[in-house]
């Protein structure tokens, strides 16, 4: 229980509340969680966005039902999101950037990744139907899902949340979750299992920019590789 309600505090706004003690190692000990975490998020968001379907016109809908999934997620991820456009994508030494995504300060590059990821994921939604809306539920369970084996990479900095993920990650929660996003995926036939390899490729490609620009990763990267991996999985289901 201590680990569940770990990971809901971490990575949601939902009214779980944070454990009273906090041990070294306790996020990556609730790490076998985030993907639970995942289907509860993406059943809330796509429950609200079947409801303003019901009410409002596509774009509106897509518009709102972003409202509710970063109030859902107090915003987390994008804040990673943020940090690592500004520090990944500026011409520095690795110190250097690194530095730049602990500066709470919002740069170019960062707004600018924040408006493509919010106008992407936008988009897609106002245009799922009825038959692609779990989309949404993949998109949140396998974005998760995936900061389980990025932890397995080297920490680009020693300290901070990344460095606490994995001082307590066990990899056997890697395959003791891997059926979920597949076993969603199932749901949604070959569209589903292709929006996996999309969230596949786009999470390949972030932690790949992330070794070579710091070489390794961090809380920021995590948060990254969620706001990208969710985008991925939604804009498969546009083509």
């Amino acid at each position: 229980m201590h680990n569940l309600r770990t990971a809901f505090g971490l990575l949601t706004t939902l009214p779980f509340g944070m454990p009273s003690k906090w041990f070294p190692g306790d996020s990556g000990r609730a790490g076998i969680w985030y993907p639970l975490v995942g289907l509860v998020v993406g059943g809330l968001i796509w429950l609200s966005w079947l409801a303003l379907s019901h009410f409002f016109p596509p774009l509106m809908v897509g518009v709102l039902t972003v409202v509710v999934w970063v109030s859902l997620t107090g915003g987390l991820h994008l804040d990673g999101l943020a940090d690592c456009c500004d520090g990944l994508l500026s011409s520095n030494s690795p110190k250097r950037r690194l530095e730049i995504m602990k500066d709470p300060h919002l740069g170019t590059f960062g707004g600018i990744g924040l408006l493509l990821v919010l106008l992407g994921k936008t988009a897609a939604l106002s245009v799922l139907t009825s038959s692609t809306g779990l989309a949404i539920i993949l998109a949140t369970t396998i974005s998760r899902w995936l900061i389980l084996p990025a932890a397995l990479l080297p920490l680009a900095n020693p300290g901070g949340m990344g460095a606490d993920f994995a001082a307590g990650f066990r990899r056997s929660a890697i395959f003791m979750t891997a059926i979920v996003p597949p076993g969603l995926a199932f749901l949604l036939g070959m569209q589903g299992f292709f929006a996996i390899f999309a969230a596949l490729i786009a999470a390949t490609a972030v932690l790949g920019l992330a070794f070579n620009r710091i070489g390794g990763v961090t809380g920021d990267v995590f948060g990254l590789l969620v706001e990208v991996t969710e985008t991925a999985v939604l804009l498969s289901f546009t083509i």
